[in-house]
């Protein structure tokens, strides 16, 4: 617990640069199949863009959508500081 906000990898994840540069996925398995798609390459926060249960075996098109729209607002607000 608490490896990511210590800038260690969780013990189940993958790269999902489709998303955005630096976004990973945690792999969460208990009964159902969770994940949540965050970003940790900012010094002051880990930053969650999406959690969703995963209903199958390729991630939808919506949830990688809305991980993408959300990294991108987080990228232009932080260029707007």
């Amino acid at each position: 617990m608490g490896l990511v906000q210590s800038g260690l990898d969780p013990e189940d994840w993958k790269p999902m640069e489709t998303v955005g540069a630096g976004v990973k996925e945690i792999r969460i398995r208990f009964e159902k199949s969770y994940r949540v798609l965050y970003v940790a390459k900012f010094s002051e926060a880990v930053f969650v863009l999406h959690a969703f249960v995963k209903k199958t075996q390729k991630t939808s098109k919506k949830d990688i959508d809305l991980g993408t729209q959300r990294y991108k607002a987080l990228i232009k607000s932080r260029n707007t500081k």
